[in-house]
Formats: C-alpha cells, sequence, structure tokens
C-alpha cells in the first residue's frame, strides 16, 4: 500500500465510529472470524482496544491484519484500522 492509498484511507477512516472493541480477552479465534466477515461486508474498519486489555495495540494490529489477509492503515493510541478491499464492486476507488 503506498503511502498516498494509506492517507486517502485514513481520511475516510476519520468520521467512523469503531466497531469492535478489544478487551481482557483480547484476541480470540471468534473475534478474529468476526472481524474478517465485517471486512468482507464494509472493507474498512476500525477497532477500539481497551485500557484492561494489556496487549500492545499495534502488535494486536498486526497479528489481525495476518489472520484476516488484510492490512493496517493506522494504528493511533488505542484505535485500529484495517483494510480488506473486495475484488469486485469495492465501495473505495484507491489512488495510484
Amino acid at each position: 500500500m503506498t503511502s498516498k492509498q494509506r492517507a486517502y484511507l485514513k481520511g475516510k477512516a476519520m468520521n467512523m465510529d469503531p466497531i469492535f472493541q478489544l478487551g481482557k480477552s483480547s484476541l480470540t479465534p471468534e473475534f478474529t472470524v468476526a472481524i474478517d466477515e465485517s471486512l468482507e461486508a464494509r472493507e474498512l474498519i476500525k477497532i477500539n482496544v481497551l485500557k484492561n486489555c494489556f496487549d500492545d495495540p499495534k502488535a494486536l494490529g498486526q497479528m489481525v491484519a495476518e489472520r484476516t489477509h488484510s492490512e493496517v492503515v493506522q494504528v493511533i493510541g488505542r484505535k485500529i484500522v484495517l483494510f480488506r478491499q473486495k475484488k469486485e464492486n469495492s465501495k473505495y476507488e484507491l489512488p495510484r
């Protein structure tokens, strides 16, 4: 992903609300499946890491991205933004 594409997706994610919250149970297989399904439907999602989750948000972002075959757009504080483009009928037209 180029920096131009990352900046475009950051702008789109700015107004989004987190649709998942990672808590003390951290990353479970069920949570990974739910994220995978939402990426299939939405393409761009935001995850909130709660204070009672003691794992590093950057490490969690990389782990989720690997398991769901997506890309980490950004990790700011305790918010993770992930993106996986659909093969057909994508909502996001990424700049080149």
